[in-house]
């Protein structure tokens, strides 16, 4: 008995280590958005780039394991949402994680439906664009940067000190309909500011150039919309007013239910990353004002939170 129970613990202990090979040799799949920088940039032609993929590059390499990211389109017509494009790539299993995801109360529930359509991803065919995928519930990373609106000011505006939106009154307002920034804006006290808002239609209607022209005063957007207009418009005549709106969210990985010990180690890696100032360099070198992660962890009902103020 003694010898079969030795024989047993050889065994596993062989298996499991055999195992272990096994996982380092197989690659560390990210999915990463190929159009959202500076968080991430894949263009035909041109090295990948962004604060992303500098970042999903460290934690593969604590990890002992190569790295594969897969690239994706996000569509996010009335059919999708980020919530579903990611679960989607998850639950069909196009990577492990997926990366810069806003970790927030809504995005993290367990889907109202049961299949989703896949995005548009790089090695695609005509049967990935159409079939739909069984869906899982999604397990957050520790976050690893804070995402905030922020006041952007028109050149007419420039060095107008913005502490709050109140300060806003008497500017000419520029937002995109349907945004985050448009619900804040007219809500904000009682509708004070509704006389001021000119509604552009995203995807249609240049925000940032518009603003830029002077025909509008000021906006308020995400703050890495701004450093993705900076560094492609070095010369911009638009100025970051300093100002953060105090409800953000922060970004961080997604993976699904079942991948604990994954999830695990990611947050080891990045806690080592962090403590050495690694992950703020990922953003200084990738042009992104970098914000640590901040409380809450996970954002509550964003929508309540802006009527509620």
């Amino acid at each position: 008995m003694k010898h079969w129970l030795a024989a047993w613990g050889m065994a596993a202990i062989l298996a499991a280590a055999a195992t272990a090979g096994h996982a380092a040799d197989d690659p560390l799949k990210i999915c990463l958005d190929e159009d959202r920088p500076p968080l991430s940039m894949h263009q035909k032609g041109k090295p990948d780039s962004g604060f992303d993929v500098l970042l999903a590059q460290a934690i593969a390499e604590r990890m002992g394991r190569p790295l594969k990211i897969q690239w994706f389109e996000s569509r996010l017509d009335e059919d999708s949402s980020p919530q579903l494009e990611a679960n989607a790539l998850l639950s069909d299993g196009r990577c492990s994680l997926v990366g810069g995801y806003a970790l927030t109360t809504d995005s993290l529930v367990k889907p109202g439906m049961k299949t989703a359509r896949l995005p548009d991803f790089a090695g695609a065919t005509r049967d990935d664009r159409r079939r739909r995928v069984a869906l899982g519930v999604l397990a957050p990373s520790q976050p690893y940067v804070y995402s905030p609106m922020t006041v952007v000011l028109g050149p007419k505006a420039q060095g107008r000190k913005i502490g709050g939106i109140g300060d806003l009154a008497g500017l000419r307002l520029v937002i995109e309909s349907g945004s985050l920034g448009d619900a804040i804006l007219m809500t904000f006290d009682k509708g004070r500011l509704i006389d001021s808002i000119t509604h552009l239609v995203p995807g249609r209607d240049d925000l940032l150039g518009a603003l830029a022209r002077g025909d509008h005063d000021a906006t308020l957007i995400d703050l890495g919309r701004f450093d993705a207009h900076r560094a492609a418009h070095p010369d911009t005549t638009i100025t970051p007013s300093g100002y953060y709106y105090p409800i953000g969210a922060n970004r961080g990985y997604v993976g699904l239910t079942g991948d604990g010990a994954l999830i695990e180690a990611v947050n080891k890696a990045l806690t080592a990353l962090a403590a050495e100032g690694k992950i703020a360099e990922f953003g200084k070198q990738a042009g992104l004002t970098y914000l640590p992660p901040r409380e809450p962890a996970i954002l509550g009902d964003v929508w309540m939170k802006i009527i509620q103020r």
